[in-house]
């Protein structure tokens, strides 16, 4: 399947139907009169958060949604139905966006999640509604209200628990195939991943959390380089950020401080997020320049650097356990800050 992650649509709820105009004439009936029924209303735009889903390429192949037009009233006081809906089926995590694609109308985060986006236009009275003690015989009724009209912006943000970043060739998809059942493209040149994946990391029964890997960054990303910084907001709702850097090149620092200055430009607060740093491929390298590379990172980082090999396995488990806690810590202080109590939390 292929990954779309934004795009524009245009939307229209339904016409009102029109009420009709129609009189109660038969044999045998002492009296008549109007009976002109009313139209239905127009068909509502609705928008539906739906677990399952990870791309909007369907709405490559239709940009255009209307919804149905109610149907006109007739004699005898029989009202039209009302105009068939249209249901906007979304991956958890878009994002609505008003046609300027800066405001925000609503962030679908949450499955099952459902929002009116255009409401149908009403249905028009028809002229049973008029009748009165003084004009028993109304020859007029109201049209339908037009519908509403709109175009959006849906940009879609992966929602995961730990993010992976580092440059091309890091050892991205390799560590993401390691640590859970996900099948990314692995491949010995840059650039083997064009678009995020999402895995599901299965630590226990009770510790589990989504895994995200995007296409490397390389310097000049922020100002469109590469594949630019385009696929960043997959990450921006991460708790945590896994960080890895290839051992087996010659500049460790200088690729590390790469990928943070292109966090640090694209905004966000990518830059202020947990980061776990560590050198990956380790079992390419002997004890002695492992050790080298290990210290210039740790010193010009100031944190402590992981040793790891998404190959050969070497610890995976320990810095998915970290980034678990990570995750459970956060996931606990946002219960907190609702008022929700949730001392048994697991994601």
């Amino acid at each position: 399947m292929k990954f779309l992650d934004e795009c524009k649509i245009y939307l229209r709820s339904g016409n009102g139907g029109g009420g009709a105009v129609s009189f109660r004439r038969e044999k045998y009936v002492e009296y008549g009169g109007p009976d002109g029924g009313d139209g239905g209303n127009g068909g509502d735009v609705w928008i539906e958060a739906m677990d399952g889903l990870n791309t909007l390429i369907d709405f490559r192949y239709k940009q255009h949604f209307k919804a149905g037009t109610g149907i006109h009233g007739m004699g005898r006081n029989r009202h039209g139905a009302a105009g068939e809906d249209v249901v906007l089926r979304v991956p958890v995590g878009t994002q609505i966006l008003e046609e300027d694609k800066e405001t925000l109308i609503v962030d679908m985060d949450q499955a099952g999640q459902r929002l009116l986006l255009l409401k149908g236009g009403s249905g028009g009275w028809g002229n049973d509604r008029f009748k009165g003690p003084i004009n028993q015989a109304p020859k007029h009724a109201n049209p339908g209200l037009d519908g509403e009209e709109k175009w959006i912006w849906l940009r879609l943000k992966l929602i995961a628990d730990v993010g992976l970043v580092g440059l091309p060739n890091a050892g991205k998809s390799t560590f993401l195939a390691a640590a859970s059942a996900a099948r990314p493209k692995i491949a010995d040149y840059p650039f083997t991943t064009l678009a995020p994946n999402l895995g599901m990391v299965d630590l226990s029964s009770n510790e589990r959390f989504v895994l995200a890997d995007i296409p490397g960054l390389i310097e000049g990303a922020s100002e469109g380089a590469g594949l630019g910084v385009r696929f960043l907001g997959h990450v921006e709702r991460t708790a945590v950020l896994i960080h890895l850097v290839d051992c087996t090149q010659d500049d460790v620092v200088g690729a590390w401080q790469t990928v943070r200055h292109e966090l640090e430009a694209y905004g966000e607060e990518l830059g202020d997020k947990t980061e776990l740093l560590a050198l990956n491929k380790v079992d390419a390298l002997d004890e002695s320049t492992l050790a080298m590379q290990r210290d210039a990172l740790e010193e010009a980082s100031g944190q402590p650097v992981r040793l790891i090999s998404g190959v050969a396995g070497t610890g995976v488990v320990d810095i998915l356990r970290d980034a678990y806690g990570l995750v459970r810590d956060r996931k606990a202080a946002a219960a907190r800050a609702s008022g929700e109590v949730e001392p048994d939390w697991a994601p």
